[in-house]
């Protein structure tokens, strides 16, 4: 059994090892399929062309020997072609789209290990290699850090929020008992709609990250969007708590910022007696990916639980926060949207900013040697 990286490991530039798996390679196979440190991974397939190509080096970060599946391309230097370099390139080419252009496939789309190995790859002198590589890794690391704080920023001020909630979560004790904070069935805090959907409108999602609102409005990649033009599902309003009814588990539950339709697996329910949709979508929330919730469900599948069936998931008791309290933190919940929107806004043009200056230094459009602090200026 070996350790070995898959496509779910590689990110645009990093890599990510919280899951990494394990299983049979020969000792030949182990031969072939070893990594070394300097060698760049490129995810061969994706179910979106944006996706497609996302690369990142190995730089030895795990002990032992590694082996990548063959979800992955390897690309490895040869002499003469500094490995760095090399991985610059990989980058510049999935984030200009030299990877998605020669994509193939309908619903998959793959790149294939051929057609990476035609692409031309401009290789200027190795001294210049390691000047553009460099300078890549300065100015980038600068444009990182920066998106790294204004995320941090962002996460305190939602740490702020859910400190409050489980203060309430805390002083209560979850079941049937006198003391700490009452406790009530969702269903008596909230009233489940059926909305019939309607024509020509929006499709609503709860992502995992505990937004709700309309695909178009944040990404549509990953998701195959009906072909028909025929109402499906459900109608969604603006504050509406929604409830994913089987990824609510890890974090899809919360108030719709959007009006549109969505699957009938979702539960989408209006607060009953003034109860506040900002709130009571977060403290479900929190019960969820605490792990609360998953402890009612009757039947669970590869890592998600069941919350489809109402009559259960509805009998489920959480505290009952007093109005004021809900209203005080709803508040908060409102004041982080705009903050939480600027710094998506600003990270997204970070991002196009970073991407214009590995193409440009990869393609020799700017001469690197002159160009220190660029990518932070413009």
């Amino acid at each position: 059994m070996v350790r070995y990286l898959r496509a779910a490991n590689v990110k645009d530039g990093t890599l990510d090892l919280t899951d990494v798996q394990s299983m049979n390679f020969t000792p030949a196979e182990q031969g072939i399929f070893a990594l070394r440190p300097g060698d760049v991974l490129v995810s061969e397939g994706s179910g979106s062309l944006s996706s497609v190509g996302a690369s990142a080096a190995w730089r030895g970060e795990l002990d032992g020997m590694i082996c990548f599946q063959n979800t992955l391309l390897r690309l490895r230097p040869r002499a003469g072609v500094e490995g760095r370099y090399l991985e610059w390139w990989a980058r510049s080419a999935f984030g200009s789209g030299l990877f998605a252009s020669i994509a193939s496939g309908a619903n998959i789309y793959h790149l294939g290990a051929e057609r990476v190995r035609a692409l031309p790859i401009s290789l200027p002198p190795l001294e210049e290699q390691r000047r553009i590589a460099d300078f890549l890794d300065i100015e980038v690391g600068k444009i990182n850090t920066l998106t790294a704080k204004k995320r941090r920023l962002l996460s305190l001020l939602e740490e702020k929020i859910d400190s409050r909630v489980l203060e309430h979560i805390g002083t209560s004790q979850l079941v049937e008992d006198e003391s700490g904070t009452p406790t009530l069935p969702i269903r008596r805090l909230l009233s489940k709609r059926n909305r019939p959907p309607r024509i020509d409108t929006e499709v609503v999602t709860a992502f995992r990250d505990g937004q709700v609102t309309a695909r178009s409005l944040r990404r549509t990649d990953g998701y195959t969007l009906s072909a028909t033009t025929e109402a499906q599902g459900q109608y969604v309003e603006p504050g509406d708590v929604v409830i994913h009814g089987l990824d609510g588990f890890a974090g899809a539950i919360g108030a719709s910022e959007a009006a549109g339709n969505c699957s009938v697996v979702y539960h989408v329910c209006t607060p009953r007696n003034d109860g506040n949709s900002l709130f009571l979508g977060r403290l479900l929330r929190i019960l969820a990916t605490s792990g609360y919730l998953g402890l009612f469900a009757v039947s669970t599948r590869e890592r998600a639980v069941d919350f489809r069936n109402w009559d259960l998931f509805g009998r489920i008791r959480i505290p009952d926060v007093p109005l004021r309290d809900q209203q005080e933190i709803s508040g908060w919940i409102s004041s982080a949207r705009p903050f939480r929107v600027a710094v998506e806004e600003s990270n997204a043009l970070t991002d196009e900013r970073r991407q214009a200056l590995i193409t440009a230094a990869v393609t020799g459009q700017i001469d690197v040697s002159t160009a220190s602090g660029r990518g932070i200026e413009e």
